[in-house]
């Protein structure tokens, strides 16, 4: 007979908690081999193909496409086992009572179940939980029945009432005396910024998990003020829309890419004291060295690889534009490894891809590791790992065709040195006026981690680079 098991939505890692559905890649009726990619969902950090950990055929799918799910909630349901039968796929169609229904953690020991469910994204943390779950709804059922005093209690629940009425404060929900169920670490800091006691929130996720949206209706329960009583119809007044608010633009939702820009924006003008200073440099002589070094053979440099090598330095020099401040412990936290991001425009927005131990690399390497993350990003390939994990930014937009900016630091980073386009320009050189390519650049630095003297000697290292590459050829 077949069993029906239901594969929920894998933890992506990262800390994200939630995806969109970008594109079912299967339907209802659909056999499904074991990791076959059955939906293409969208984080706020890449476009991920999430694969099926089950074999068999697709009863049920959750969600529309646009539709947000959190982690945890279920994806679609495959019926697998048996011998295939009509009846036995009737029997296992949405609506009909499924035989078996199993999460990924609970069928890892079937040979339909892979135990893959999304390779490189890490599922730990929610099958610690669901385990942590049954174990104690076993030990609830072992434990001994209530008296039967308690019966009357759910007839005195209240009457069903036409529309939706949300009451998720409602003293402490039977069965929660073990770990909360809720998995992601924004509900927990929302709920303990607001004082609200997640223990007496009823979560309206799958297996009682608790989302953002019940504890927002908690708070708004907490905050809303007792009803005055409602004035005669007489005394109400018909009023219409204003012009102005029937005319209102087109309305676009701050989700995935987007949004997570906008949030990590946010945070960064709130919280970093940010400075800005700029320079303009002399860049012929970097241009005409790379040309040289291109003309040699071997594989091509890129400007951007030349850029990052200098700044690899300078941050060797100045290590305290490589850090992080810990205001909670009022710290600041200065990093020994370099992991360079650098601002990517892609179909989906902008992205700041991650080019790990840039300290370590060659120009070659780097130019390697730019052009491969470049590509997957507008391919939307960029795994979480590719994305996160920066200790300083470089900004090049001058590929725009501007000249300077004041970039908003990537948070948690402490600066991001901007530069704009190289282009001719009349400049003195040896004390005579000429055509020279020059370059503006400019680094916006955390006021906390260090003064300005600090971010103006970096700056003019790195100016002095590009005016005078020479002295690192051997490094290059």
């Amino acid at each position: 007979m077949a069993q029906v098991l239901e594969f929920k939505l894998p933890d992506l890692g990262e800390g994200l908690t939630e995806a969109e559905i970008v594109r079912w890649l299967v339907a209802v009726g659909d056999v499904v081999a074991i990791d076959q990619p059955v939906v293409e969902v969208e984080t706020a950090k890449a476009m991920v193909e999430v694969p099926c950990p089950y074999g068999g055929v697709v009863t049920a799918r959750y969600g529309e496409e646009g539709t947000e799910l959190p982690v945890g909630a279920p994806l679609l349901t495959v019926a697998v086992g048996g011998t295939g039968a009509p009846e036995e796929l009737a029997e296992a169609a949405p609506g009909a009572a499924p035989t078996v229904r199993e999460t990924a953690a609970e069928s890892a020991v079937s040979s339909e179940y892979s135990g893959n469910v999304l390779v490189g994204y890490g599922t730990a943390g929610p099958v610690a939980w669901r385990r942590r779950v049954r174990h104690e709804s076993h030990a609830t059922a072992k434990a001994p029945a209530p008296a039967p005093a308690a019966a009357p209690v759910a007839a005195a629940a209240p009457a069903p009432v036409a529309g939706p009425v949300a009451v998720p404060v409602a003293g402490p929900v039977p069965g929660q005396e073990g770990p909360v169920p809720v998995i992601s670490p924004l509900v927990r800091k929302l709920a303990r910024d607001r004082g609200i006691e997640l223990r007496e929130v009823r979560g309206s996720g799958p297996e009682g998990l608790i989302l953002r949206a019940d504890v927002e209706l908690a708070i708004a329960a907490l905050e809303r003020p007792v009803a005055a009583p409602a004035p005669s119809p007489a005394a109400v007044p018909a009023v219409a829309p204003s012009p102005a608010v029937a005319s209102a633009g087109e309305r676009v939702p701050l989700r995935g890419v987007r949004g997570a820009v906008a949030d990590k924006l946010s945070r960064s003008r709130t919280e970093i004291p940010d400075a800005t200073c700029w320079v303009d440099a002399d860049a012929t002589e970097l241009m005409a060295a790379r040309a040289a070094m291109n003309a040699a053979g071997g594989p091509k440099i890129s400007l951007l690889a030349l850029l990052a090598r200098i700044c690899v330095h300078a941050l060797a020099r100045f290590p305290e534009l490589n850090s992080t401040v810990d205001m909670a412990a009022r710290e600041i936290v200065r990093l020994p490894a370099v992991h360079l991001g650098f601002a990517a425009q892609t179909p989906r927005g902008l992205v700041v891809p991650v080019v790990k131990d840039a300290g370590t690399r060659t120009a070659e390497s780097l130019t390697a590791e730019f052009a491969r993350l470049t590509e997957a990003a507008r391919e939307s390939a960029l795994t979480p790992a590719d994305l996160t994990g920066g200790t300083f930014t470089l900004n090049n937009y001058g590929v725009f065709g501007v000249d300077g900016s004041t970039p908003i630091i990537n948070h948690p980073e402490a600066a991001m040195l901007g530069v704009g386009r190289i282009i001719p320009k009349p400049w003195v050189h040896q004390g005579e006026l000429a055509v020279r390519q020059v370059v503006q650049l400019s680094l916006t630095f955390d006021h906390r981690v260090c003064d300005g003297g600090t971010a103006g000697g970096f700056l003019r290292y790195v100016a002095d680079c590009v005016e005078q590459p020479a002295v690192l050829l051997r490094t290059l």
